[in-house]
């Protein structure tokens, strides 16, 4: 009856190994480009390939992908089953980048007080930093909050004098 068991057991091992395996990074990036109709690299595709470090659980589920950001500047590819999601950014579209000239003015200043806000939901904060890098509206630039041992973090220009983000 043991040798049985000990048989059974050893037969389910493969499953289990494999439904703990990571998935792979390369099929993200193959739904990444189905979804945008675009490779890796070209305008309206992802930036580039998704880091092959992550270790992010398989997924049994088709993976959840979604338009996200201002003018479909990424996107959100999620897996429902284990709860993790990634943000991938895309290359500008060229008609995205022939409708945003005037988005690439810097609006902010290296060296500029700003104000940070956090929103999430239930609570909003806000608190002064300087910029360390200028930047234009909807660009991603790195400040650091005021304090002695504050340390740097990266957020959203969101209009002259005012960075931000959004948490989950």
């Amino acid at each position: 009856m043991k040798i049985l068991t000990l048989a059974a057991a050893w037969a389910a091992l493969p499953v289990a190994a494999a439904a703990n395996a990571p998935i792979d990074p390369a099929a993200i990036d193959g739904a990444v480009a189905n979804f945008t109709g675009h490779a890796i690299g070209e305008p309206g595709g992802a930036r580039q390939p998704v880091d092959r470090r992550l270790r992010l659980a398989a997924c049994a589920q088709p993976l959840s992908l979604e338009w996200h950001g201002a003018g479909q500047a990424s996107v959100l590819v999620r897996c429902p089953e284990t709860g993790w999601r990634l943000f991938v950014p895309l290359t500008a579209s060229q008609q995205a980048t022939a409708a945003a000239p005037a988005a690439a003015e810097k609006v902010v200043v290296r060296g500029e007080t700003v104000t940070v806000a956090l929103r999430g939901r239930g609570f909003a904060l806000q608190r002064q930093a300087e910029a360390m890098e200028a930047g234009a509206i909807g660009d991603w630039i790195r400040v650091r909050p005021a304090g002695r041992d504050a340390e740097p973090l990266r957020a959203r220009v969101i209009r002259p004098g005012l960075v931000g983000m959004d948490m989950p």
